[in-house]
Formats: C-alpha cells, sequence, structure tokens
C-alpha cells in the first residue's frame, strides 16, 4: 500500500474478484483455538509489549496508539492484504462531540449523546428518568467510554500525524450528513457527528484511505507488521494472557510474547457459515473482507470468555443470486438507487420504507408472522420501471447496462413480471426453503404500484414515511444521482424520493435479502476494553475492539460511520489500558 493511500488493485475489486478467495477457504469451519500451558512458554520466538492481532481501524490504531508511547508493539495479519474491511469501507466515523464539532462552537453533551444512543440502541428499555436509562449498568459505562473517548482517539491520530479529518458533509446540499435517526427527538444533534480522512476521502476511497495511513505509519515508525500469518490462541500463565500462538504462510507455528497485553481488533464473522448457521436468522452474503470468519470467539471462549449477543450483525441487503454464487461480495445494497422503485414481499405487499438506512431497512427481512408460521419478508423483491433504469443505472444494484446484469428480471408487463420471478425462485428454492409467492402475488403487487404512485404525485407515502426525514431527502442524490445522459428528466415532483412508475413496461425486478457489512458479536468486553470471564471480572492481558467483540452499539447503527467510530473508541481504550495496567506511563497516560 502507497502512501496515497492505494493498493495497485482496488480491495473490492480484489474481492469480487475472489482473490482473496483462497485465505477464506476455511470460513464454514470455526477455528481450533489453543491455549498454551506455561510450560510451551520457556521459548519465545518473538517478544512486544502490546500485540495487536489484525490491522483494520481496531487492532491498527491500537497499535499507533501504543507504539506513539514507545511501547514495542506487533501487528499480525492473516490476510496478505492489510487494512481488514476498513479499507472497504467509506472511512467515516462517527464520533458524539468530536474536536470538530467543538471548535465550530457546536456542544453536543454528554447526557444529550448518551440519550440519543441508549434510545437507538435498547428502545425497549430506554428510560429517561433513570439514572443509566433504564438499561443494565455495564452497557450504560460501555456507551459512556465510547463518548469519553472517541474523540480523543481521533486527536491522537492527527497528533501522531497519522492523518487529518475533515467533518462528513453531502456535497449535493453541502451540509453536515443527518445521522440515520435524525427525527428521534432525543437526537439534540443531528448533524456533525460524522467526520472522515481529509484526503482520499469519500465512500468509494475515505476506508482505504484510513487504513492505509494507519499501515503508512505503523510502517514509517519500522513496527514490526506479520502479514499472512493466523492467531490460533493465546497463551496463559497464572491467569494472565502473556502472548499469542499463531501459524506462519509455511505452517510453522510462532510463539509470541505480550508483555502488557494482546489486543484483537479481527472482525466479524459474517464469512464462516458455521457460525452465521448457528447465530443468524438470515445472513445470504457479506461485504466484509474475507478474513471476517470470527477467529476470535473460539480464541477467547478457549481462555474462558463470557459471549455476549451473537447474533447481531451491521446489516444490509444483497441481491439474492449474486450472493448465492458467492457470499463474498464486492458491495451490499447501501440505499437502492432510483426514484420510481419500490420493494414488495411474497404477498405483493410493500412492508417498508426503501431509503431508510441500510441497517434498519435490512431488519425488516427478519418479521416473523406467528399465524402462517413463515418469515413473509425473507425475500424482498425490488420493482422498478424503465426511468430508474435508465436514469440511475450504474448506482448499485441497477446496472449501467441491463444486458450484462445477469440477476436483472425483466418484463412486458407487471403480471409477466410475477410469472418471471416465480421462475426464479423455482430455480433456487432448495436455498430458500422453498420461498414462493402467493398465488395473488401480481394482482396486490399491480395495486401496491398503483397505489405508490398516487403517494409519488402527491410527494406523501402515508404507509412508510418514505421522504419526509431529512436522511431520506438528503441521501437520496449521493446514493442515487440522475445520471448524464438519461433520457428522463429530473424528478418534478414534491418528492424526491418517489416518482410514479410507468403506466407502460418494461418493468424490471431484482430479488433481496438479508446480508451484512459484518457481524458484531463476539465476547464481552468492559468499559476498559478488557475481556470478561464468566464469572463478570476482566480477563488480564487480553483486550477486543470494533467487530469482534458483542459491540456496545448491539443492533444499533447510530449514523454513517458508527462501526468505525466505536472502534476508534475501543482501540483507543485498549491499547492505553494495556500499558497503564504493564506499568508504561506515556503520553496519554491519564486519558481514560
Amino acid at each position: 500500500m502507497n502512501s496515497d493511500g492505494r493498493n495497485g488493485i482496488g480491495r473490492r475489486e480484489l474481492l469480487a474478484g475472489a482473490g482473496l478467495a483462497a485465505a477464506a477457504a476455511t470460513s464454514g469451519v470455526a477455528i481450533a483455538a489453543v491455549t498454551a500451558t506455561p510450560a510451551a512458554t520457556n521459548e519465545w520466538d518473538m517478544e512486544a509489549d502490546v500485540v495487536c492481532v489484525g490491522s483494520g481501524a481496531a487492532a491498527g490504531g491500537a497499535a499507533v496508539t501504543a507504539a506513539s508511547q514507545g511501547a514495542r508493539t506487533l501487528v499480525i495479519e492473516k490476510l496478505p492484504l492489510l487494512g481488514g474491511t476498513t479499507g472497504k469501507s467509506g472511512g467515516v466515523a462517527w464520533v458524539p462531540n468530536n474536536h470538530l464539532l467543538r471548535a465550530r462552537g457546536d456542544r453536543d453533551p454528554r447526557e444529550d449523546a448518551l440519550r440519543y444512543m441508549v434510545r437507538l440502541a435498547f428502545p425497549q428499555q430506554f428510560d429517561p428518568e433513570s439514572p443509566t436509562l433504564g438499561i443494565p449498568g455495564l452497557q450504560y459505562r460501555l456507551l459512556e467510554a465510547f463518548y469519553d473517548n472517541g474523540s480523543r482517539a481521533v486527536e491522537h491520530l492527527e497528533h501522531t500525524g497519522v492523518l487529518k479529518f475533515q467533518e462528513f458533509r453531502l456535497f449535493f446540499v453541502d451540509r453536515q450528513a443527518p445521522d440515520y435517526a435524525d427525527h428521534l427527538p432525543e437526537n439534540r444533534m443531528p448533524r456533525g457527528r460524522a467526520i472522515e480522512p481529509a484526503v482520499g476521502a469519500g465512500a468509494a476511497s475515505g476506508g482505504n484511505s484510513l487504513a492505509a495511513r494507519i499501515e503508512d505509519w505503523l510502517r514509517a515508525k519500522n513496527v514490526p507488521i506479520l502479514a499472512e500469518t493466523r492467531v490460533t490462541g493465546v497463551v496463559r500463565q497464572n491467569g494472565r494472557v502473556t502472548g499469542v500462538l499463531a501459524k506462519d504462510a509455511g505452517g510453522r507455528t510462532l510463539r509470541i510474547r505480550a508483555r502488557k497485553g494482546v489486543v484483537f481488533g479481527t472482525g466479524g464473522y459474517a464469512h464462516n457459515t458455521e457460525l452465521v448457521g448457528l447465530h443468524q436468522t438470515a445472513l445470504y452474503g457479506s461485504c466484509a473482507m474475507s478474513g471476517a470468519t470470527g477467529d476470535f470467539i473460539a480464541i477467547a471462549a478457549e481462555a474462558g470468555a463470557a459471549m455476549g449477543n451473537l447474533g447481531s450483525a451491521w446489516r444490509s441487503q444483497v441481491v439474492l443470486e449474486e450472493a448465492l454464487e458467492n457470499r463474498m461480495l464486492a458491495r451490499c445494497m447501501d440505499y437502492p438507487p432510483g426514484d420510481s422503485v419500490l420493494m414488495v414481499n411474497k404477498y405483493g405487499r410493500r412492508v417498508v420504507n426503501e431509503k431508510r438506512n441500510y441497517n434498519d431497512r435490512t431488519r425488516v427481512h427478519f418479521t416473523y408472522d406467528p399465524t402462517r408460521e413463515e418469515y413473509p419478508n425473507q425475500l424482498l423483491f425490488m420493482i422498478f420501471d424503465e426511468r430508474s433504469l435508465d436514469g440511475f443505472g450504474g448506482s448499485y444494484p441497477l446496472p449501467s447496462d441491463k444486458r450484462e446484469a445477469r440477476f436483472l428480471i425483466e418484463a412486458a408487463t407487471l403480471s409477466e413480471l410475477g410469472a418471471k420471478i416465480a421462475e426464479h425462485l423455482s430455480r433456487i428454492a432448495a436455498k430458500t426453503g422453498g420461498v414462493r409467492l402467493a398465488p395473488d402475488f401480481a394482482t396486490t403487487m399491480t395495486a401496491e404500484v398503483a397505489r405508490f404512485n398516487a403517494h409519488a404525485k402527491q410527494g406523501r407515502d402515508p404507509d412508510f414515511d418514505r421522504g419526509l426525514h431529512d436522511y431520506d431527502r438528503e441521501w437520496q442524490p449521493l446514493w442515487s444521482p440522475l445520471r448524464q445522459g438519461t433520457k428522463f428528466p429530473a424528478n418534478p415532483y414534491p418528492n424526491i424520493t418517489m416518482h410514479p412508475l410507468a403506466d407502460q413496461g418494461p418493468y424490471y425486478a431484482l430479488i433481496l435479502a438479508a446480508g451484512a457489512l459484518d457481524t458484531n458479536s463476539g465476547p464481552l468486553i468492559n468499559e476498559k476494553a478488557q475481556v470478561l470471564a464468566h464469572d463478570g471480572q476482566p480477563i488480564p492481558g487480553l483486550y477486543g475492539a470494533g467487530n469482534c467483540i458483542a459491540s456496545p452499539a448491539r443492533d444499533a447503527y447510530f449514523a454513517g460511520g458508527g462501526t468505525i467510530g466505536l472502534a476508534l473508541a475501543y482501540w483507543y481504550i485498549a491499547a492505553n489500558h494495556a500499558l497503564q495496567a504493564g506499568g508504561h506511563a506515556g503520553p496519554c497516560h491519564g486519558a481514560l
């Protein structure tokens, strides 16, 4: 990876071309965790103060924090390419009370930010009158620690010269991007918490820039980096984690000592089909890097760790037939492009605001019908016309040229479209549990299109509030710009997110299913990023951050950058606590 944040070949292209498929050959098999006994540690192959496992925002950032304070630091990455899933992301970080927000004179009080986070992450327990807002003390402290340390982590990256950040702005409206739940009354600072790398920023390269600059800094400081080396277990002595066991590309076992601590930031398990089958209602594919196989779950369990929620994820929809061919996807569907587009379930009914954020929108797939004993929204069918295909083609998943779109379903009429969808479902029935359309699907879908058209002309969606809130309206031109050269004019109707479908075909469909950016499940940590044992006590020397642990946000996606913001805060906490607990006094010693 060179200094301008490029890797020669793009991460998405590399993954889409299965360039890292070999590295995920064990995606369906849980890693065999091994814990060494003290007798096995008479000789160490390598030694460091802090060992960071992984190389994305979580582990890579922890390495920066440790190394910048003079600690001997080692990074271990099982893939040949560094940066993890961070390198495929937009690089945005959602950080409450960040330094850029404060510099422009805005206040983001702790109690306000916590109220929003708890309301979104724990809606069934939220109590604004409670000292902990109705949630257990540990969960509350985790969110407090996020608020207290997120901005410190960002400022540390800037002060150490890794990179600078800027406000994340939507250039089409020239405003700070709104949070995903900007409309909640508990969200008193719905703009300004999201920031991004100042160099190489943008949805296509921001994460690559963040990952690249972390790597560049580490290499410039001569921090050892072991790529193509897989950690298989931890070494414990007298109850403390004192190192790791790893296998290099040649199959050689390495014993690596960690004098002060081991920080895991190894990602989720989106590409471990065994764990997906055990813990997820549905997860057909993911745009996580192929190394997201949940290695830390088995390693931590062997070390005596307690597990948190193992069924949560940062969710996004996927094109089902694409995911069935290869669950390691270059992209998920972040925001459905187009305006003359709607989604219906197997009964032909709309069930969701199609323009809601990817995480919340995808959760509609898990609605259960206790009468029919089924998940009626297990699959959704994205219906659109020539306007959306021609006007917004090239914005994923709409193709620029429909002749190259193998999963696009086309028909002259809506009735015929229903029949062709049924044909596609019959071919993949063995992989969907035999999902079939209701007998009156085409009739109901046609009525839903007519209802949608009437609402689009009026500019108001009384069913799902599509386009009502800032998020829907302002993200529409970012994710779904009307492309140059289209034969269709700009949307003349009152609601920019809605346009009537044409009275005549052709009509099109894509079959959508639940996927994920990655899972966010695993061992429990405390507010010091220490992994907890079954008795609730920390396992000395063992830390976790990012997607490999049970996320403090649970299923909530606070805003764009919600994943990276949490990772930044907790790597900063983990590295500093490891150094303090190990007796190292650095410039950030009093930060926690």
